[in-house]
């Protein structure tokens, strides 16, 4: 049997219904955000039922309170009238009939299509002692009893209102391409040959929790030796709600203790795993939109980034491949020097099986 979602509102006039919470962004679609409000006529007193789905950015400050500043700015909103009825076929589906049979004949039905480019939900973690909700992206559905849909001067009470958090989210593509591969060629002062570093994914998409496998391929034909290589992920994200700020942050750093001597050649496969339960401290890091106290895990790799009047968060990864190399001769550690070359990393969840409705 499948789950149901239902909020009521305070009086109890009306009750919103779902059936799942997560819609999928398949970059050029994004699924219907379809679900049922139950109406009781006897207590809107003429007034009218509405159903509005909003995709809003959250400060997440509560300093903003002192200042007068609302914590949310929509990015995108639409309303629809579900009661009385406004004329013309309502919307049906195989997940309508199933929650219209559930709900009765008090049921109305609504949908809504998102457009493509919305952000994805995310949101940006709070450090150890902040307070309010984080800031980020979500997504909400409300019913609410009203005079207009959206009339500022109307005052609409609480109690007059029912919402559901939902999430709109992205699965990594079933096609695994082979990963990306980059290299770099540096020479050193008072040498006359290079040290060659190469590094490659073993495949374009990694999901959560999964071990990233680098390989690393190293020509070193100075006489200098490659003390230790530094494998290090980041997380970038990118605000372009206001003035574009990109934040980069370290998500896994690890060093291993490998040498390659001078006129001498390299080559292993390194393995690490970026997780979020080794950066649960780390305030501002994106992390996936969460319903409620759910766990989750780092923010997945944003696939398309629309355009930038839907302001939202943009998130990326890249791996950084560094190899500390130790200057040789009397100078010594004076003319040491790093060889770094850098990696995009996309990393996802596997599309889960569908649920079925009975």
């Amino acid at each position: 049997m499948a789950k149901v979602y239902k909020k009521t509102s305070g009086h109890g006039h009306i009750t919103l219904y779902l059936a799942k919470r997560d819609f999928v962004d398949h970059v050029d679609s994004v699924e219907v955000v379809e679900g049922v409000i139950k109406v009781d006529p006897s207590g809107l007193n003429d007034r009218k039922v509405f159903v509005y789905l909003a995709c809003a950015f959250r400060y997440g400050s509560d300093d903003l309170d002192v200042m007068g500043l609302s914590f949310r700015r929509d990015i995108w909103i639409q309303r629809v009238q579900v009661y009385p009825p406004t004329g013309g076929s309502p919307p049906s589906s195989p997940m309508l009939e199933f929650l219209m049979k559930k709900v009765g004949d008090q049921g109305h039905a609504f949908s809504f299509q998102m457009p493509t480019d919305l952000p994805c939900s995310v949101s940006l973690q709070p450090g150890p002692g902040d307070s309010g909700k984080a800031c980020g992206v979500d997504f909400e559905v409300k019913g609410y009893i009203a005079n207009a849909p959206n009339n500022v001067d109307e005052v609409i009470e609480k109690k007059d209102t029912c919402r559901l958090m939902i999430r709109k989210i992205q699965f990594a593509p079933v096609n695994n391409k082979a990963g990306p591969k980059a290299d770099i060629t540096k020479q050193f002062m008072m040498t006359d040959k290079p040290v060659h570093l190469e590094a490659s994914l073993e495949k374009e998409v990694y999901y959560h929790g999964d071990p990233v496998n680098v390989n690393v391929k190293i020509n070193n034909e100075t006489t200098k030796v490659v003390k230790k290589i530094k494998i290090t992920v980041e997380q970038i994200t990118s605000v372009v709600l206001y003035s574009s700020d990109s934040y980069t942050k370290p998500v896994c750093c690890e060093e291993f203790g490998e040498t390659v001597n001078a006129n001498s050649t390299f080559s292993k496969s390194f393995s690490i795993t970026p997780l979020l339960a080794n950066n649960k401290e780390k305030r501002g890091l994106a992390v996936d939109g969460r319903l409620k106290d759910e766990d989750t895990h780092l923010a997945s790799t944003t696939l398309s980034q629309g355009e930038k009047e839907m302001q939202g968060i943009i998130v990326s990864y890249k791996v950084k491949v560094n190899l500390m190399v130790s200057g040789g001769g009397l100078l010594g550690g004076l003319t040491s020097s790093d060889v770094t070359v850098e990696l995009p990393l996309t990393l996802m969840s596997p599309k889960p099986a569908g649920d079925k409705l009975d």
